[in-house]
Protein backbone atom coordinates (compact mmCIF):
# COMPACT_ATOMS: atom_id res chain seq x y z
CA UNK A 1 0.00 0.00 0.00
CA UNK A 2 1.36 3.66 -0.71
CA UNK A 3 1.71 6.11 1.66
CA UNK A 4 -0.84 8.43 -0.33
CA UNK A 5 -2.96 5.23 0.07
CA UNK A 6 -2.75 4.51 3.43
CA UNK A 7 -3.40 8.27 4.58
CA UNK A 8 -6.57 8.37 2.58
CA UNK A 9 -7.26 5.33 4.89
CA UNK A 10 -6.37 6.81 8.19
CA UNK A 11 -8.31 10.32 7.22
CA UNK A 12 -11.76 7.91 6.98
CA UNK A 13 -10.90 6.17 10.01
CA UNK A 14 -8.75 2.63 9.05
CA UNK A 15 -5.79 3.74 11.23
CA UNK A 16 -3.21 1.01 11.44
CA UNK A 17 -1.19 0.40 14.49
CA UNK A 18 2.43 0.00 15.75
CA UNK A 19 3.18 -3.34 17.55
CA UNK A 20 3.81 -1.27 20.51
CA UNK A 21 0.59 0.52 20.17
CA UNK A 22 -1.14 -3.15 19.95
CA UNK A 23 0.89 -4.63 22.83
CA UNK A 24 0.36 -1.32 24.83
CA UNK A 25 -3.47 -1.68 24.35
CA UNK A 26 -3.82 -5.46 24.93
CA UNK A 27 -1.67 -4.86 28.19
CA UNK A 28 -4.84 -2.87 30.03
CA UNK A 29 -6.86 -6.66 29.76
CA UNK A 30 -3.45 -8.17 31.18
CA UNK A 31 -3.91 -6.01 34.33
CA UNK A 32 -7.58 -5.64 34.44
CA UNK A 33 -7.15 -10.11 34.99
CA UNK A 34 -4.27 -9.66 37.74
CA UNK A 35 -7.28 -7.33 39.57
CA UNK A 36 -10.66 -8.01 38.68
CA UNK A 37 -10.19 -11.82 37.64
CA UNK A 38 -8.18 -12.49 40.70
CA UNK A 39 -11.24 -11.18 42.54
CA UNK A 40 -14.08 -12.88 40.63
CA UNK A 41 -12.38 -16.13 40.72
CA UNK A 42 -11.36 -16.45 44.58
CA UNK A 43 -13.74 -14.07 46.75
CA UNK A 44 -16.12 -17.09 46.87
CA UNK A 45 -13.50 -19.09 48.05
CA UNK A 46 -11.68 -16.72 50.31
CA UNK A 47 -15.17 -16.29 51.75
CA UNK A 48 -16.16 -19.31 52.38
CA UNK A 49 -12.91 -21.10 53.61
CA UNK A 50 -10.46 -18.26 54.49
CA UNK A 51 -12.47 -15.26 55.98
CA UNK A 52 -15.47 -17.81 56.74
CA UNK A 53 -18.00 -14.87 56.17
CA UNK A 54 -20.55 -15.09 58.82
CA UNK A 55 -18.68 -16.78 61.21
CA UNK A 56 -20.66 -19.94 60.48
CA UNK A 57 -18.37 -22.39 57.92
CA UNK A 58 -21.85 -24.41 56.62
CA UNK A 59 -23.43 -20.49 55.45
CA UNK A 60 -20.16 -18.83 54.63
CA UNK A 61 -21.16 -19.77 50.79
CA UNK A 62 -24.46 -18.63 50.92
CA UNK A 63 -23.60 -15.40 52.41
CA UNK A 64 -21.12 -14.60 49.80
CA UNK A 65 -23.65 -15.31 46.96
CA UNK A 66 -26.64 -13.22 48.37
CA UNK A 67 -23.46 -10.82 48.53
CA UNK A 68 -22.60 -10.84 44.67
CA UNK A 69 -25.69 -11.13 43.72
CA UNK A 70 -26.63 -7.58 45.35
CA UNK A 71 -23.55 -5.79 44.06
CA UNK A 72 -24.73 -6.60 40.51
CA UNK A 73 -28.12 -4.45 41.11
CA UNK A 74 -25.81 -1.76 41.95
CA UNK A 75 -24.11 -1.68 39.02
CA UNK A 76 -27.46 -1.86 37.22
CA UNK A 77 -27.83 1.85 38.48
CA UNK A 78 -24.14 2.85 38.25
CA UNK A 79 -23.10 1.85 35.13
CA UNK A 80 -25.30 3.27 32.96
CA UNK A 81 -24.66 6.89 34.39
CA UNK A 82 -20.42 5.78 34.18
CA UNK A 83 -21.22 4.65 30.23
CA UNK A 84 -23.15 8.42 30.04
CA UNK A 85 -20.57 10.61 31.64
CA UNK A 86 -17.83 9.44 30.17
CA UNK A 87 -19.44 9.15 26.51
CA UNK A 88 -20.50 12.88 27.76
CA UNK A 89 -16.72 14.47 28.71
CA UNK A 90 -13.63 14.51 27.38
CA UNK A 91 -10.83 14.83 30.21
CA UNK A 92 -8.01 16.31 29.15
CA UNK A 93 -6.05 13.12 29.16
CA UNK A 94 -7.85 11.54 26.86
CA UNK A 95 -11.67 10.98 26.79
CA UNK A 96 -11.56 7.05 27.51
CA UNK A 97 -8.32 6.12 28.64
CA UNK A 98 -7.85 8.99 31.35
CA UNK A 99 -9.84 6.54 33.62
CA UNK A 100 -7.52 3.84 33.64
CA UNK A 101 -5.44 6.09 36.11
CA UNK A 102 -8.86 7.74 37.73
CA UNK A 103 -10.45 4.44 38.47
CA UNK A 104 -7.08 2.38 38.72
CA UNK A 105 -6.13 3.70 42.06
CA UNK A 106 -9.82 2.97 43.54
CA UNK A 107 -9.80 -0.16 42.03
CA UNK A 108 -6.14 -1.44 43.60
CA UNK A 109 -6.94 -0.41 47.08
CA UNK A 110 -10.70 -1.80 47.27
CA UNK A 111 -9.35 -4.85 46.14
CA UNK A 112 -6.78 -4.94 48.48
CA UNK A 113 -8.83 -4.53 51.48
CA UNK A 114 -11.25 -6.58 49.97
CA UNK A 115 -8.84 -9.30 50.90
CA UNK A 116 -7.98 -8.13 54.29
CA UNK A 117 -8.88 -10.41 57.33
CA UNK A 118 -8.44 -7.72 59.55
CA UNK A 119 -12.07 -8.16 60.11
CA UNK A 120 -13.37 -11.21 59.90
CA UNK A 121 -16.05 -12.69 59.81
CA UNK A 122 -17.86 -8.90 59.52
CA UNK A 123 -20.24 -9.63 56.69
CA UNK A 124 -20.57 -5.34 56.87
CA UNK A 125 -17.22 -4.81 56.11
CA UNK A 126 -16.70 -7.13 53.12
CA UNK A 127 -20.08 -5.60 52.05
CA UNK A 128 -18.81 -2.07 51.76
CA UNK A 129 -15.04 -3.08 49.96
CA UNK A 130 -16.66 -5.23 47.55
CA UNK A 131 -19.36 -2.59 46.37
CA UNK A 132 -16.73 0.09 46.42
CA UNK A 133 -14.26 -2.06 44.34
CA UNK A 134 -17.04 -2.63 41.60
CA UNK A 135 -17.94 0.76 41.39
CA UNK A 136 -13.98 1.43 40.80
CA UNK A 137 -14.11 -1.03 38.38
CA UNK A 138 -16.95 0.08 35.97
CA UNK A 139 -15.06 3.14 35.76
CA UNK A 140 -11.85 1.13 34.62
CA UNK A 141 -13.52 -1.55 32.31
CA UNK A 142 -16.42 0.63 30.65
CA UNK A 143 -13.59 3.16 29.50
CA UNK A 144 -10.84 0.58 28.02
CA UNK A 145 -13.50 -1.38 26.32
CA UNK A 146 -14.59 1.74 24.49
CA UNK A 147 -10.81 2.33 23.94
CA UNK A 148 -10.69 -0.21 21.40
CA UNK A 149 -13.82 0.83 18.81
CA UNK A 150 -11.87 4.18 19.24
CA UNK A 151 -8.55 3.22 17.90
CA UNK A 152 -9.19 2.16 14.40
CA UNK A 153 -12.25 0.62 12.27
CA UNK A 154 -10.22 -0.99 10.26
CA UNK A 155 -11.98 -4.89 11.38
CA UNK A 156 -8.63 -6.77 10.58
CA UNK A 157 -7.14 -4.51 13.03
CA UNK A 158 -9.70 -4.61 15.25
CA UNK A 159 -9.53 -8.74 15.03
CA UNK A 160 -5.56 -8.06 15.74
CA UNK A 161 -5.92 -6.40 18.58
CA UNK A 162 -8.84 -8.55 20.19
CA UNK A 163 -6.19 -11.56 20.08
CA UNK A 164 -3.35 -9.69 21.50
CA UNK A 165 -5.81 -8.15 23.95
CA UNK A 166 -7.02 -12.17 24.44
CA UNK A 167 -3.73 -13.11 24.91
CA UNK A 168 -2.42 -10.38 27.56
CA UNK A 169 -5.72 -11.42 29.11
CA UNK A 170 -4.96 -15.19 29.28
CA UNK A 171 -1.14 -14.55 30.03
CA UNK A 172 -3.13 -12.28 33.49
CA UNK A 173 -5.28 -15.61 33.54
CA UNK A 174 -2.26 -17.78 33.78
CA UNK A 175 -1.03 -15.91 37.03
CA UNK A 176 -4.90 -16.08 38.41
CA UNK A 177 -5.11 -19.59 38.19
CA UNK A 178 -2.17 -21.29 38.12
CA UNK A 179 0.37 -19.10 39.83
CA UNK A 180 -1.75 -18.09 42.43
CA UNK A 181 -2.09 -21.14 45.48
CA UNK A 182 1.89 -21.14 44.82
CA UNK A 183 2.54 -17.83 45.32
CA UNK A 184 0.22 -18.08 48.47
CA UNK A 185 1.90 -21.52 49.92
CA UNK A 186 5.48 -19.92 49.37
CA UNK A 187 4.12 -16.81 51.46
CA UNK A 188 2.55 -18.60 53.66
CA UNK A 189 4.97 -21.64 54.32
CA UNK A 190 2.72 -24.13 53.78
CA UNK A 191 2.42 -27.44 51.42
CA UNK A 192 2.47 -26.44 47.61
CA UNK A 193 -0.97 -27.81 46.15
CA UNK A 194 0.39 -29.35 43.13
CA UNK A 195 -2.30 -31.07 41.85
CA UNK A 196 -4.52 -27.80 41.56
CA UNK A 197 -1.34 -26.36 40.00
CA UNK A 198 -0.96 -29.08 37.24
CA UNK A 199 -4.96 -28.73 37.21
CA UNK A 200 -4.59 -25.05 36.09
CA UNK A 201 -1.77 -25.44 34.52
CA UNK A 202 -3.16 -27.48 32.00
CA UNK A 203 -6.17 -25.74 31.55
CA UNK A 204 -4.22 -22.59 30.69
CA UNK A 205 -2.34 -23.80 27.68
CA UNK A 206 -4.71 -23.65 25.38
CA UNK A 207 -5.00 -19.65 25.88
CA UNK A 208 -1.60 -19.11 25.82
CA UNK A 209 -1.18 -21.49 22.77
CA UNK A 210 -4.07 -21.17 20.63
CA UNK A 211 -6.00 -17.75 21.48
CA UNK A 212 -3.33 -16.04 18.52
CA UNK A 213 -4.70 -17.89 16.34
CA UNK A 214 -8.17 -16.92 16.54
CA UNK A 215 -7.62 -14.94 13.40
CA UNK A 216 -6.39 -17.41 11.42
CA UNK A 217 -9.16 -19.73 12.70
CA UNK A 218 -12.14 -17.28 12.07
CA UNK A 219 -10.50 -16.78 8.45
CA UNK A 220 -10.44 -20.41 7.89
CA UNK A 221 -14.19 -21.80 9.60
CA UNK A 222 -15.89 -18.40 9.69
CA UNK A 223 -16.90 -16.13 12.47
CA UNK A 224 -20.30 -18.21 13.65
CA UNK A 225 -18.23 -21.45 12.58
CA UNK A 226 -15.79 -20.61 14.86
CA UNK A 227 -18.11 -20.54 18.18
CA UNK A 228 -20.42 -23.61 17.10
CA UNK A 229 -16.95 -26.10 16.60
CA UNK A 230 -14.78 -24.45 19.73
CA UNK A 231 -18.30 -24.59 22.42
CA UNK A 232 -18.59 -27.77 21.05
CA UNK A 233 -14.65 -28.83 22.07
CA UNK A 234 -16.00 -27.38 25.52
CA UNK A 235 -19.16 -29.52 25.86
CA UNK A 236 -16.72 -32.92 25.62
CA UNK A 237 -14.16 -31.52 27.91
CA UNK A 238 -17.03 -30.66 30.39
CA UNK A 239 -17.90 -34.30 30.12
CA UNK A 240 -14.77 -36.11 30.66
CA UNK A 241 -14.26 -34.21 33.52
CA UNK A 242 -17.47 -35.22 34.72
CA UNK A 243 -17.43 -39.15 34.21
CA UNK A 244 -13.08 -38.37 36.14
CA UNK A 245 -14.53 -37.59 38.93
CA UNK A 246 -17.42 -40.01 39.30
CA UNK A 247 -14.77 -42.81 38.79
CA UNK A 248 -12.41 -41.15 41.01
CA UNK A 249 -9.78 -41.63 37.72
CA UNK A 250 -6.12 -40.62 37.78
CA UNK A 251 -5.35 -36.80 37.93
CA UNK A 252 -4.33 -37.10 34.56
CA UNK A 253 -8.07 -37.46 33.27
CA UNK A 254 -9.06 -34.40 35.01
CA UNK A 255 -5.76 -32.23 33.32
CA UNK A 256 -6.98 -33.85 29.95
CA UNK A 257 -10.59 -33.29 30.63
CA UNK A 258 -9.68 -29.44 31.52
CA UNK A 259 -7.38 -29.26 28.52
CA UNK A 260 -10.13 -29.92 25.80
CA UNK A 261 -12.52 -27.63 27.71
CA UNK A 262 -10.63 -24.84 28.05
CA UNK A 263 -9.46 -25.43 24.53
CA UNK A 264 -13.49 -24.86 23.83
CA UNK A 265 -13.96 -22.01 26.08
CA UNK A 266 -10.90 -19.99 25.51
CA UNK A 267 -12.20 -19.09 21.83
CA UNK A 268 -15.68 -18.87 22.65
CA UNK A 269 -15.42 -16.44 25.03
CA UNK A 270 -12.17 -14.91 23.77
CA UNK A 271 -13.24 -13.53 20.18
CA UNK A 272 -16.44 -12.56 21.41
CA UNK A 273 -14.94 -8.95 22.22
CA UNK A 274 -14.36 -8.73 18.53
CA UNK A 275 -18.60 -8.79 18.70
CA UNK A 276 -18.39 -5.23 20.27
CA UNK A 277 -16.65 -2.97 18.36
CA UNK A 278 -18.82 -4.32 15.19
CA UNK A 279 -22.24 -3.22 17.32
CA UNK A 280 -21.04 -0.47 18.14
CA UNK A 281 -20.47 0.66 14.19
CA UNK A 282 -23.92 -0.71 13.69
CA UNK A 283 -25.13 1.48 15.95
CA UNK A 284 -23.33 4.69 14.16
CA UNK A 285 -24.44 3.59 10.99
CA UNK A 286 -28.20 3.68 12.16
CA UNK A 287 -28.11 6.78 14.76
CA UNK A 288 -25.64 8.78 13.39
CA UNK A 289 -23.87 8.48 16.69
CA UNK A 290 -20.71 6.41 17.55
CA UNK A 291 -21.92 5.97 21.83
CA UNK A 292 -19.02 3.60 22.36
CA UNK A 293 -19.06 3.83 26.30
CA UNK A 294 -22.57 3.36 26.40
CA UNK A 295 -22.26 0.30 24.54
CA UNK A 296 -19.34 -1.14 26.36
CA UNK A 297 -21.41 0.05 29.75
CA UNK A 298 -24.14 -2.37 28.46
CA UNK A 299 -22.04 -5.27 27.66
CA UNK A 300 -19.87 -4.69 30.87
CA UNK A 301 -23.04 -4.63 32.94
CA UNK A 302 -24.06 -8.04 30.96
CA UNK A 303 -20.50 -9.16 32.00
CA UNK A 304 -19.95 -8.71 35.10
CA UNK A 305 -23.73 -10.06 35.87
CA UNK A 306 -22.44 -13.35 34.30
CA UNK A 307 -19.61 -13.01 36.67
CA UNK A 308 -21.58 -12.72 40.00
CA UNK A 309 -23.93 -15.38 38.99
CA UNK A 310 -20.91 -17.39 37.84
CA UNK A 311 -19.54 -17.24 40.99
CA UNK A 312 -22.84 -16.71 43.20
CA UNK A 313 -24.37 -19.66 41.65
CA UNK A 314 -22.06 -22.41 43.21
CA UNK A 315 -22.19 -21.47 46.48
CA UNK A 316 -26.42 -21.14 47.03
CA UNK A 317 -25.77 -24.80 45.33
CA UNK A 318 -22.86 -26.24 47.32
CA UNK A 319 -24.23 -24.79 50.56
CA UNK A 320 -27.67 -26.51 50.08
CA UNK A 321 -25.58 -29.75 49.44
CA UNK A 322 -24.17 -29.61 52.61
CA UNK A 323 -20.70 -28.58 51.93
CA UNK A 324 -18.57 -27.74 54.76
CA UNK A 325 -15.62 -25.85 54.30
CA UNK A 326 -12.36 -28.21 56.18
CA UNK A 327 -10.33 -26.58 58.63
CA UNK A 328 -7.14 -25.03 57.68
CA UNK A 329 -5.37 -27.79 58.63
CA UNK A 330 -7.44 -30.95 56.65
CA UNK A 331 -7.24 -28.61 53.48
CA UNK A 332 -5.39 -29.26 50.58
CA UNK A 333 -5.06 -25.28 49.47
CA UNK A 334 -3.30 -22.55 51.48
CA UNK A 335 -6.06 -20.79 53.70
CA UNK A 336 -3.53 -18.18 55.40
CA UNK A 337 -5.15 -15.18 56.26
CA UNK A 338 -1.87 -12.84 55.61
CA UNK A 339 -0.32 -14.70 52.91
CA UNK A 340 -3.87 -14.44 50.78
CA UNK A 341 -3.48 -10.60 51.60
CA UNK A 342 -0.15 -9.92 51.06
CA UNK A 343 -0.03 -12.20 47.58
CA UNK A 344 -3.03 -10.50 45.92
CA UNK A 345 -2.02 -6.77 47.28
CA UNK A 346 1.20 -7.67 44.93
CA UNK A 347 -0.83 -8.70 42.17
CA UNK A 348 -3.24 -5.80 42.61
CA UNK A 349 -0.54 -2.92 42.53
CA UNK A 350 0.97 -4.94 39.34
CA UNK A 351 -1.84 -4.82 37.69
CA UNK A 352 -1.91 -0.86 38.10
CA UNK A 353 1.65 -0.41 37.08
CA UNK A 354 0.56 -2.29 33.93
CA UNK A 355 -2.65 0.39 33.60
CA UNK A 356 -0.11 3.21 33.85
CA UNK A 357 1.92 1.79 30.52
CA UNK A 358 -1.62 0.74 28.81
CA UNK A 359 -2.74 4.40 29.42
CA UNK A 360 0.67 5.82 27.54
CA UNK A 361 0.66 3.74 24.64
CA UNK A 362 -3.03 4.83 23.79
CA UNK A 363 -4.60 7.21 21.96
CA UNK A 364 -8.76 8.14 20.95
CA UNK A 365 -8.96 8.41 17.40
CA UNK A 366 -12.48 7.52 15.58
CA UNK A 367 -14.77 9.23 18.28
CA UNK A 368 -17.84 11.11 18.54
CA UNK A 369 -17.46 14.90 17.83
CA UNK A 370 -17.73 17.47 20.69
CA UNK A 371 -21.19 18.77 19.17
CA UNK A 372 -22.45 15.31 19.66
CA UNK A 373 -21.75 14.47 22.62
CA UNK A 374 -24.05 17.04 24.84
CA UNK A 375 -26.89 15.24 23.47
CA UNK A 376 -26.26 12.31 25.51
CA UNK A 377 -28.28 10.84 28.25
CA UNK A 378 -28.48 8.27 30.66
CA UNK A 379 -31.46 6.65 28.49
CA UNK A 380 -29.29 6.28 26.34
CA UNK A 381 -28.05 3.02 27.64
CA UNK A 382 -31.75 1.45 27.49
CA UNK A 383 -32.75 3.35 24.59
CA UNK A 384 -29.51 1.76 22.54
CA UNK A 385 -30.25 -1.83 23.64
CA UNK A 386 -33.88 -1.70 22.16
CA UNK A 387 -32.29 -0.90 19.23
CA UNK A 388 -29.68 -2.26 18.58
CA UNK A 389 -30.72 -6.20 17.65
CA UNK A 390 -27.35 -6.99 17.31
CA UNK A 391 -26.36 -5.66 20.49
CA UNK A 392 -28.93 -7.55 22.30
CA UNK A 393 -27.63 -10.96 21.06
CA UNK A 394 -24.12 -9.95 22.09
CA UNK A 395 -25.09 -8.63 25.47
CA UNK A 396 -27.15 -12.06 26.07
CA UNK A 397 -24.17 -14.42 24.69
CA UNK A 398 -21.69 -12.07 27.07
CA UNK A 399 -24.09 -12.79 30.34
CA UNK A 400 -24.38 -16.61 29.18
CA UNK A 401 -20.77 -17.21 28.39
CA UNK A 402 -19.45 -15.55 31.35
CA UNK A 403 -21.44 -17.62 33.92
CA UNK A 404 -20.63 -20.56 32.09
CA UNK A 405 -16.56 -19.38 32.69
CA UNK A 406 -17.01 -18.31 36.13
CA UNK A 407 -19.42 -21.41 37.72
CA UNK A 408 -16.67 -23.59 36.74
CA UNK A 409 -13.38 -21.29 37.52
CA UNK A 410 -15.22 -20.54 41.00
CA UNK A 411 -16.01 -24.52 41.47
CA UNK A 412 -12.29 -25.74 40.37
CA UNK A 413 -11.03 -24.64 44.05
CA UNK A 414 -13.61 -27.11 45.65
CA UNK A 415 -13.04 -30.06 43.00
CA UNK A 416 -9.71 -29.79 43.91
CA UNK A 417 -9.72 -29.33 47.29
CA UNK A 418 -10.16 -33.04 48.93
CA UNK A 419 -13.42 -33.42 47.18
CA UNK A 420 -14.18 -37.02 48.27
CA UNK A 421 -13.86 -35.97 52.23
CA UNK A 422 -17.51 -33.96 51.36
CA UNK A 423 -20.50 -35.75 51.75
CA UNK A 424 -22.04 -37.67 48.20
CA UNK A 425 -24.55 -35.01 47.99
CA UNK A 426 -21.91 -32.30 48.38
CA UNK A 427 -19.63 -34.08 46.21
CA UNK A 428 -22.47 -34.33 43.15
CA UNK A 429 -23.48 -30.69 43.69
CA UNK A 430 -19.51 -29.80 43.02
CA UNK A 431 -18.96 -31.89 39.77
CA UNK A 432 -22.07 -29.96 38.25
CA UNK A 433 -21.15 -26.86 39.07
CA UNK A 434 -17.79 -27.58 37.79
CA UNK A 435 -19.02 -29.79 34.38
CA UNK A 436 -22.98 -30.19 33.60
CA UNK A 437 -24.04 -26.67 34.28
CA UNK A 438 -21.23 -24.88 31.99
CA UNK A 439 -21.72 -27.64 29.03
CA UNK A 440 -25.79 -26.72 29.42
CA UNK A 441 -24.56 -23.39 29.11
CA UNK A 442 -22.23 -23.75 25.87
CA UNK A 443 -25.07 -25.05 24.30
CA UNK A 444 -27.13 -21.88 25.13
CA UNK A 445 -24.46 -20.10 23.55
CA UNK A 446 -24.46 -21.73 20.77
CA UNK A 447 -28.07 -20.67 20.01
CA UNK A 448 -27.72 -17.67 21.06
CA UNK A 449 -24.53 -16.55 18.77
CA UNK A 450 -26.54 -18.57 15.85
CA UNK A 451 -28.81 -15.29 15.61
CA UNK A 452 -25.96 -12.93 15.47
CA UNK A 453 -26.35 -10.94 12.25
CA UNK A 454 -23.43 -8.74 11.48
CA UNK A 455 -20.90 -10.49 8.82
CA UNK A 456 -17.63 -9.53 8.65
CA UNK A 457 -19.02 -8.13 4.89
CA UNK A 458 -21.42 -6.39 5.89
CA UNK A 459 -19.73 -4.64 9.02
CA UNK A 460 -16.83 -3.47 5.87
CA UNK A 461 -19.93 -2.06 4.38
CA UNK A 462 -21.14 -0.60 7.35
CA UNK A 463 -18.00 0.72 8.08
CA UNK A 464 -17.28 2.51 4.66
CA UNK A 465 -20.70 3.98 4.21
CA UNK A 466 -20.29 5.87 8.08
CA UNK A 467 -16.82 7.41 6.58
CA UNK A 468 -18.62 8.19 3.60
CA UNK A 469 -21.42 9.88 5.34
CA UNK A 470 -18.95 11.56 7.26
CA UNK A 471 -16.50 12.92 4.51
CA UNK A 472 -20.27 14.24 2.72
CA UNK A 473 -21.26 16.11 6.23
CA UNK A 474 -17.75 17.62 6.49
CA UNK A 475 -17.24 18.96 2.66
CA UNK A 476 -20.60 20.56 3.13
Amino acid sequence: MSEVDKRDLEAKGFYKLSWVQRFGFASGDLAQNLIYQTVASQLMFFCTDVYILGGDRSKAAGIASTLMLIVRFVDMVWDPIVGAFIDKNHPRWGKYRSYLIIGGIPLTVFSALTFWNKFAPSVPYIYITYILLSLSYTLVNVPYGAINSSLTRDNDEITMLTSLRMWCANIGCFFVYTLLFLFIAIVGGTPIPWDMILFNLFGNIPNLCIVPFMPAIKNLIGKKNMFYVFLTVAVAGNAILYVASRMNANDWWYRIGNLIKSTGVCVATGYQWALVPEVISYGEWKTGRRISAIVNAITGLFFKAGFALGGAIPGWIIQASGYISPPAGESTLPKDPMAWFTTLSIYFVIGFIILVFCFTQTKERVVMEEGQTNSVKVSDFWTEFTRNPPLVVVSLFFIVSFVMQNISNTSNNYLMNDLYKQKSSAQEAIRWTVCVIPAILAIICMIIISRYSLTDEKIEKINKEIEERNATKDSA
